[in-house]
């Protein structure tokens, strides 16, 4: 038995935020050197123009928890949307880097919020022997959007637009924003949500649409781990009773950055370029990059709920750590350039099959219900912090010491990741979000 159609269609809306996620997040890569030249930016300032999107989307990671868990996931995922669309048609059209600043700031505003958000709303509706496969929708989509972005920098290059290149480049964001709008007036709200505020009748009928093969038995099953909680929706995440989860969610956020995989996606035509390669060869080497990603992604997500997420998790510390040591040797030693592009790709594999496939499905699983946004919220800003800081500080360290340096540290982390992960982390293949809320929720 299959997900069916209501149920793929809620999931496949929900995690288009995901595609303009990835979009937005790596289109900068081929804006951001006529930004500095346009505006004559020196390394500092190249990292903020970067890393200004990233400050967003901590605050709307933080602030999305809280708002999705008083209006509800689909209500907030359609002020995420108009986030998205404001943000591409400023940035398209900025008339200061000061603007471009400001609505990409919005844009990241919207991104953070839809990390929390898109995943949450996707767990709550998924049955439990799909919730892995269904959550890794929104990954996959992030991964896809990243392809779409740096095949449409390409392409954009090759019309030899002029000085507008960039303008286009990052403004034609607002096609999937708009489609992302509309979409969202068609799918149900989340019936753990309902249930959490007693529309219990509207919860069973969305369980039936989504395909739950015993609506009654799932309700019951929410409502009694809501009365378990003895809870309110307004309780806080920060007590001690959550602090497994909240290790779980803060550490997998943060691994998953300072395993450097934003920074080099962000960076990637210039880090080939820092290697010899021409402009226009490192846009297609960044092609090959993002498809790398979304087809190793579409393997994670088939394996996600088989193997396991701490399996996966460890596969992919092991393998990415070992590459980024390998890149890190070859501009240590300026030489073997030819083998930067293999290196890069099979760590984007071994990537997307563990974290990549993972991080969103597993800080979605590890909180109950009445805190789920709130918990998603503070596991999505640690990675965005992480992801903030490594964006502002990369051009820094490449320009004042080498571009080597920050690759040594990523393959030293990515080992710190797989010791935390084979000693700390469960897994949590198969089990309903109920049953997880008993194992890792400690009692008052």
């Amino acid at each position: 038995m299959r997900p069916n159609i209501n149920l793929t269609k809620a999931t496949l809306t929900g995690a288009l935020g995901g595609l303009l996620f990835g979009f937005d997040t790596v289109v900068i890569a081929g804006a951001i050197d006529a930004l500095v030249r346009l505006y004559h930016l020196n390394p500092q300032d190249k990292g903020l123009t970067v890393a200004i999107g990233l400050v967003g989307t901590v605050i709307g990671a933080l602030g999305a928890g809280v708002v999705g868990q008083k209006l509800g996931g689909r209500e907030t995922l359609r002020i995420t949307a108009v986030l998205y669309l404001a943000s591409a048609v400023g940035c398209g059209l900025a008339w200061n880097w000061h603007s471009f600043m400001v609505f990409r700031f919005i844009g990241g505003l919207g991104i953070g919020a839809s990390s929390v958000l898109g995943p949450v709303y996707i767990a709550e509706l998924a049955p439990a022997k799909w919730r892995g496969r269904l959550v890794s929708a929104f990954q996959f989509n992030v991964v896809f959007g990243i392809m779409v972005a740096y095949t449409s920098n390409y392409v954009i290059r090759l019309l030899d637009l002029g000085a507008a290149e960039w303008r286009w480049q990052v403004g034609i964001a607002a096609v999937p924003a708009l489609a992302f709008l509309v979409l969202l007036f068609g799918i149900p709200r989340s019936p753990r949500w309902l249930a959490a505020r007693n529309h219990d009748e509207e919860a069973l009928g969305v369980l039936r649409m989504m395909g739950e093969a015993n609506p009654e038995g799932a309700l019951a099953d929410i409502r009694a781990a809501l009365d378990e909680e003895h809870t309110t929706a307004h309780e806080p995440v920060f007590k001690w009773k959550y602090r497994y989860p909240l290790f779980l969610a803060i550490s997998t956020g943060a691994f998953n950055q300072l395993a450097g995989i934003n920074a080099i996606l962000y960076y990637l035509n210039n880090i080939f370029a820092a290697a010899g390669f021409s402009q226009i060869s490192s846009y297609q080497q960044a092609i090959a990059i993002g498809a790398t990603n979304f087809v190793f992604t579409i393997v994670g997500m088939a394996l996600i709920d088989k193997a396991g997420r701490k399996t996966l998790l460890l596969i992919g510390a092991a393998g990415c750590s070992t590459c980024l040591a390998g890149v890190a040797w070859l501009f240590h030693t300026q030489s073997h350039q030819h083998a930067l592009l293999p290196l890069l790709i099979t760590y984007i594999a071994f990537f997307s099959i563990s974290q990549g496939a993972v991080i969103w499905v597993y800080i979605g699983e590890v909180f109950p219900t009445h805190v789920r946004s709130k918990g998603q919220g503070i596991g999505s800003a640690s990675h965005w912090i992480m992801n903030a800081t490594i964006a502002l500080e990369f051009p820094v360290v490449v320009n004042y010491m080498s571009t080597a340096t920050p690759f040594v540290f990523f393959a030293f982390m990515t080992v710190v990741q797989f010791l935390v992960v084979l000693f700390i982390f469960p897994e949590t293949k198969g089990q309903t979000l109920e049953a997880l809320q008993r194992r890792l929720v400690a009692a008052d």
